[in-house]
């Protein structure tokens, strides 16, 4: 990965419009992010169709305990899933359930990046984060709304990858989450609400490349 630096979340509830938007934005993107609205809307079956185009997270924000946890990410990996989210709230058994189920793809949550992530998740995102590095996790979630915590963040997880969302409707800068600390920006409503995807994710990758060439 890191062709662009933007992961596409695409909380789209039709397969047609999720399919479409894929094959515009492809050459600007280098994964999708995938929650629960689309697979509900078009069927588990939508991650294998997407993982041929592209490198697809499974946003499930699993928080389960360790057994429900493990199920999840396998029926995950096998449908074409080339890693998953997870909320480490729940503790270190259920985290390494998710770790030892994907072979160490999993992103954790250290914090939420909308305003309600001030109440609980913030407060704990600094255990949670050195809870990943320690159990082996690929890499965490940290939010481009409040891009200092990115630079927090890092300090705790070292080479772990971050990957930020809240980029463009929420208000975070790609530049700033990546000035940061952050490896890769998510992007969801700014892209796949636009008239024009493919054109808006180049505008973003373009920005991106500007940034980078000027650090």
């Amino acid at each position: 990965m890191q062709k662009t630096r933007i992961i596409l979340a695409l909380d789209v509830l039709q397969r047609a419009k999720a399919i479409s938007v894929v094959d515009e934005t492809s050459q600007y993107i280098d994964a999708v992010k995938i929650n629960w609205p689309l697979v509900l809307g078009a069927g588990s079956r939508i991650i294998t169709e997407i993982s041929e185009k592209s490198p697809v997270i499974c946003d499930f924000k699993i928080a389960d305990i360790p057994n429900t946890n493990k199920l999840i990410v396998e029926q995950a990996m096998k449908l074409g899933a080339a890693a998953v989210i997870a909320h480490g709230f729940t503790g270190t058994d259920s985290l390494k359930a998710c770790v030892d189920a994907s072979g160490g793809k999993v992103f954790v949550v250290t914090e939420m990046s909308h305003p309600g992530g001030k109440e609980f998740t913030s407060v704990n995102a600094e255990r949670i984060a050195t809870m990943a590095r320690e159990q082996g996790a690929m890499g965490i979630v940290a939010p481009a709304t409040r891009p200092e915590r990115i630079a927090k963040m890092r300090e705790i997880v070292g080479p772990l990858q971050i990957i930020s969302p809240g980029v463009g409707a929420q208000g975070g800068k790609a530049s700033d989450a990546l000035g940061y600390g952050a490896d890769f920006v998510i992007v969801g409503r700014t892209i796949y609400d636009s008239d024009r995807p493919a054109e808006a994710a180049q505008k973003i990758a373009r920005e991106i490349e500007d940034f980078l060439i000027g650090k």
